[in-house]
């Protein structure tokens, strides 16, 4: 299982990719692979302010519905128009091509609380 070690994580199971104040959000491969073959991403809140913890928006994979948590207080910026198309690419390369939204952080105090790769590891007893 592949759990990049400069990436941060979230107890449900969202990598996060700190660029300057833009965060880069996706699902881990661990979440991926217990979804199953995804065939629909959804994301209506571009351009919205949201606390961390809201539903930014939701994947919907063969089997199930799962609703994607904002690690990150912020405004969405910008959402993964391939994925409209080809969603496909969560599975394919999720911490690549599969990256979801793009989030301009308004508390930079809230990245200290995700998760490590190393912790991340741990919770999923990898």
């Amino acid at each position: 299982m592949n759990i990049p070690a400069e990436l941060k994580y979230t107890k449900d199971h969202e990598w996060v990719k700190i660029d300057g104040d833009v965060a880069i959000v996706g699902i881990t491969d661990f979440a991926q692979k217990e979804l199953g073959d995804i065939v629909y991403v959804e994301v209506e809140t571009l351009d919205q302010t949201l606390d961390k913890d809201e539903v930014f928006g939701t994947v919907e994979a063969v089997k199930t519905v799962s609703d994607l948590f904002l690690p990150l207080s912020g405004e969405i910026i910008e959402f993964n128009e391939e994925l409209e198309t080809t969603p496909e690419n969560v599975n394919s390369d999720p911490y690549g091509n599969g990256w979801m939204v793009k989030v301009k952080i308004s508390n930079p105090d809230e990245v200290a609380a995700l998760l490590s790769d190393e912790q991340y590891k741990e919770l999923i007893g990898a």
